[in-house]
């Protein structure tokens, strides 16, 4: 599977729209690493809140090849509908409707995986999307609200009836929220019960992971959410490993470093010089965790109130590196 709707993908790779992470910078990196889709966060369809800061930096579409995917999220079916055709008629390829998302700010409000719940309210809201726009949606759900009322197989072939064109499927429930190992089973009940794509996510943090849990459940294709995060070449080695049979070699500290400045570099432009800093920390905190002398380089590099000094310093940790340990990979 390799397409969505009439849009052709580079491959069946996704990230997932993660809230604070999967901004625009992180998402053209990502595409560049081999992520044959990248899904903007989780948008509210109060499009009354769209003008602050925060939810319009949401809307600024990433220079990447593929289609542009807005993920929104709510609760009264009306509003995700008018949600729905304004990014339509703003460009958007295609929509993407969160029904997964556990987190308490979102669940208070009886949106995200809190709606698995309620089967006669995600129906409504399935068909009153779909109905409203000509291009396609897809939906992201959990296998349930709990271990004990995992509900996947039947929210998906309600999905499907619906006219969704796509299903990502968490191998978790909202109660587990991100505890825990992700369990596949249910994805697989999911797949064969339902026609449309089914994509799987979950704990998929390397190739031989992504190659076994498309086995496990035949899924379409895979999600790969917090694995990305400080290792966005994750895409190409497991694009790699699953066209090839090889693996992929990570990226040595140079062609890391070059990588890493890219994305602070974006961070910066498209946040701003003050925001951009505070940004790039939290990235490039995640890229080095696993390096030597992270612990001593970061109390240094979160000290630094100047965009043009992180890039600098960074250059720095990098050479030290290269010196002292060769052109070693992550």
């Amino acid at each position: 599977m390799e397409k969505i709707g009439p849009y052709r993908l580079r491959n069946n790779l996704f990230l997932a729209p993660m809230v604070g992470v999967s901004d625009t910078p992180f998402r053209e990196i990502c595409a560049n690493q081999g992520a044959g889709l990248t899904i903007g966060e989780m948008l509210t369809c109060n499009s009354d809140l769209w003008q602050n800061e925060r939810n319009r930096r949401k809307q600024i579409r990433p220079r990447i090849a593929g289609p542009q995917v807005v993920q929104i999220a709510g609760a009264d079916p009306q509003k995700m509908a008018e949600a729905a055709v304004l990014n339509e008629q703003a460009g958007v390829d295609a929509i993407d409707i969160n029904m997964g998302c556990p987190a308490k700010t979102v669940l208070k409000k009886a949106a995200g995986s809190a709606l698995l719940r309620e089967p006669g309210l995600v129906e409504s809201i399935l068909r009153s999307v779909v109905g409203a726009v000509s291009i396609p949606v897809t939906l992201k759900i959990r296998t349930g609200w709990c271990p004990q009322s995992r509900n996947g197989v039947e929210i998906a072939k309600l999905a499907q009836d619906c006219g969704v064109q796509l299903l990502t499927v968490h191998g978790r429930t909202r109660q587990d929220r991100f505890r825990g190992q992700a369990e596949y089973d249910t994805i697989a009940e999911i797949k064969q019960a339902v026609q449309i794509p089914l994509i799987a996510n979950g704990d998929i943090d390397c190739p031989h992971k992504a190659a076994f849990v498309l086995r496990h459940t035949n899924a379409d294709g895979i999600m790969v959410g917090r694995a990305a995060q400080g290792r966005p070449w994750i895409f190409r080695e497991i694009e790699t490993f699953l066209r090839e049979g090889r693996l992929h070699s990570a990226p040595v500290l140079h062609e890391q470093w070059i990588v890493i400045a890219e994305h602070v570099k974006k961070l910066h432009d498209f946040y701003g010089s003050a925001k951009g800093v505070l940004f790039a920390r939290k990235h490039v905190s995640g890229y080095v965790r696993n390096l030597p002398m992270a612990r001593e380089y970061l109390k240094t590099f979160n000290q630094l109130d100047c965009g043009q000094a992180q890039l600098e310093l960074l250059e720095c940790y990098f050479d030290a590196l290269t010196e002292q340990h060769g052109a070693i990979a992550a």
